[in-house]
């Protein structure tokens, strides 16, 4: 892993560098607490993960100026919850059927609040023979890199429908990559809109979007609580026509034992900071408080949840109490 982004201080985290995350438990009420050095477990490159991960910090640099903030750039969902259990990261990206599956019991984890949808995609090249999903049958498909949400996303709608192709696992841009070249046939991306890897690829590339959309409600049935049913518009990758998919909440997740006005501070630069972030990356657009709340199973932080409360749109009345739940997720 390889640290990414914006931030003036970004370094890199070693596999082996553990963080004393108790060194920094408990809930101060200083407005900036002091933590000497914040970690953002992110993405591959080519993946959104990635771009939004460094955009936060780079937030979180100009809020925290006597903080070191850190992007490590991770496979995705599942690595990066794997270094916040760990206690390797303190703020991640994920997934929320990659955090459904991981186990809300127990756990060390707790959300920051819900960003922004990402959408499955299955691309192959304009002439491919490939026109559904059961087409992939015994062909080469990139399911993304390990412990990825590609891959663990892909691998369910693999399971569910029965289909069963020649897996490879490689990262968003490696996947564009061999896709061009014809070393696989197609590749699957779970990711924000546009994500760079295939909006590159469509740059050079003729490119079609299987449609997804029989395999989406088929998702939503067998897991209500993760999939939703949505359409990748025609304005999304150069040449790309509009295509049936499903999309999936992504959240920003923190640890449990981090002080509450440090995650008070991180949910305010978030969400204030959203149209700064939208910029440079449009799925940045859809950060909003009145979504945010919606983790679903996934508990808020008390941090995130006090920042709620105090600013929860006026026309929805009071946020969520400390023994009322946030509501579930839903698709935007």
């Amino acid at each position: 892993m390889e640290s990414t982004g914006p931030t003036r201080r970004a370094a890199l985290l070693g596999a082996a560098g553990a963080l004393v995350i108790g060194a920094v438990g408990g809930c101060t009420r200083n407005p900036a607490p002091d933590l000497p050095r914040i970690v953002i477990a992110t993405g591959p490159r080519g993946a959104v993960y990635r771009e939004i991960g460094g955009a936060v910090a780079a937030l979180l640099d100009d809020r925290l100026p006597e903080s070191e903030v850190v992007t490590v750039e991770t496979g995705a969902s599942h690595d990066n919850l794997i270094l916040l259990e760990e206690g390797r990261a303190h703020l991640g990206l994920a997934n929320l059927d990659s955090v459904l599956e991981f186990g809300a019991e127990g756990s060390l984890i707790s959300a920051v609040g819900r960003l922004y949808d990402s959408f499955v995609h299955l691309v192959v090249t304009a002439d491919s023979p490939v026109w559904r999903l059961t087409d992939l049958e015994g062909l080469r498909v990139s399911v993304g890199t390990v412990n990825s949400g590609t891959e663990f996303t892909a691998e369910q709608l693999l399971d569910v429908t029965g289909v069963a192709p020649e897996v490879v696992r490689l990262n968003q841009a490696d996947s564009a990559a061999a896709l061009a070249a014809g070393g696989i046939d197609a590749m699957f991306s779970l990711t924000g809109l546009p994500t760079p890897a295939i909006t590159d690829l469509a740059g050079e590339n003729d490119l079609r979007l299987v449609d997804l959309g029989e395999a989406a409600d088929l998702m939503a049935a067998v897991h209500p609580e993760a999939y939703f049913p949505a359409t990748i518009p025609a304005t999304t990758y150069t040449g790309v026509p509009a295509c049936p998919t499903m999309s999936i909440p992504n959240l920003l997740l923190c640890r449990d034992d981090l002080p509450e006005d440090l995650v008070h501070l991180v949910a305010d630069t978030v969400y204030t900071g959203a149209a700064r972030m939208a910029e440079q990356r449009p799925e940045a657009a859809q950060i909003n408080v009145r979504t945010g709340i919606s983790t679903g199973v996934t508990p808020l932080h008390p941090g995130a949840e006090r920042w709620y409360r105090e600013n929860k749109p006026a026309s929805e009345g009071p946020g969520p109490t400390e023994d009322e739940p946030a509501a579930p997720a839903h698709a935007d």
